[in-house]
């Protein structure tokens, strides 16, 4: 693969962009802080095989708060590459209900970036994967999007939005070659969810680095990581409306 990674300086982005490293992948970082795509570039390189002089890992600044930097950003990245064929999106923001609601501002900004411009990012990248005969792009939702739930109102139904967006992004450019994949993670132990009680099945980013990457291999349009809640969301699917008004999940 010839990836670009948005979000690979932390978390599930940069255990993914680490095992497309050391596997032996072009690997192009985006993100929105120019000293961590520093230090992510320096370790990614480090682990390619055979390390050499020309291992070095390109980057770019790419903020989701500002759309008028995407195109460059791609453009850096098919430079460096010579055509990148495979778009890893794992950046977003979350905050919890509670500050959401407080802070209109902050609910506008996440709004915002989780939704309209991950999309408009997407649409860029769609564009420019359909006119080299396609490629992969895989965009990080989440199970939160599955249903209305109490502590996830707001964040949850940017991912519903996506999540749709990503599953009509299929079913269009299937067949001219595009492979989307939407990766729905349950409770994944990162920064994101730092101070959170985590579940019983909680997930570690390498656990689901690994997942992703092999679904992508077999160019699954979806994919529930940890596995476990596949089953979680399908019962929480199923759930009256009544049960749902009185659990707080």
């Amino acid at each position: 693969m010839k990836a670009v990674v948005l979000g690979g300086t932390s978390g599930i982005g940069r255990a993914l962009a680490r095992r497309l490293s050391t596997r032996g992948d072009a690997v192009f970082l985006l993100g929105n802080q120019r000293q961590e795509l520093e230090r992510s570039a320096a370790d990614l390189a480090a682990r390619r095989p055979g390390n050499t002089a020309t291992s070095s890992i390109g980057f770019a600044e790419c903020d989701l708060e500002q759309p008028q930097g995407f195109s460059a950003a791609l453009d850096a990245a098919d430079a460096a590459l010579g055509g990148f064929d495979t778009v890893i999106v794992t950046a977003a923001m979350f905050a919890s209900q509670a500050e959401l609601e407080q802070d209109h501002e902050l609910a506008r900004r996440l709004l915002t970036v989780n939704y309209a411009h991950t999309v408009l990012f997407c649409e860029l990248v769609r564009e420019r994967l359909l006119a080299r005969g396609g490629g992969r792009l895989t965009v990080f939702s989440s199970v939160a999007g599955d249903r209305g739930r109490k502590p996830v109102g707001i964040y949850g139904s940017t991912k519903a939005g996506l999540s749709v967006y990503l599953e009509a992004l299929d079913h269009k450019y299937h067949a001219a070659g595009l492979s989307v994949l939407c990766v729905k993670p349950g409770f994944v132990k990162t920064g994101m969810t730092a101070g959170l009680k985590p579940p019983p099945f909680a997930g570690e980013p390498e656990q689901v680095a690994a997942d992703v990457l092999a679904a992508m291999e077999r160019r699954r349009p979806l994919l529930y990581t940890p596995r476990m809640w596949a089953l979680v969301m399908l019962v929480i699917r199923l759930l009256p409306r009544f049960v749902m008004r009185k659990i707080n999940f």
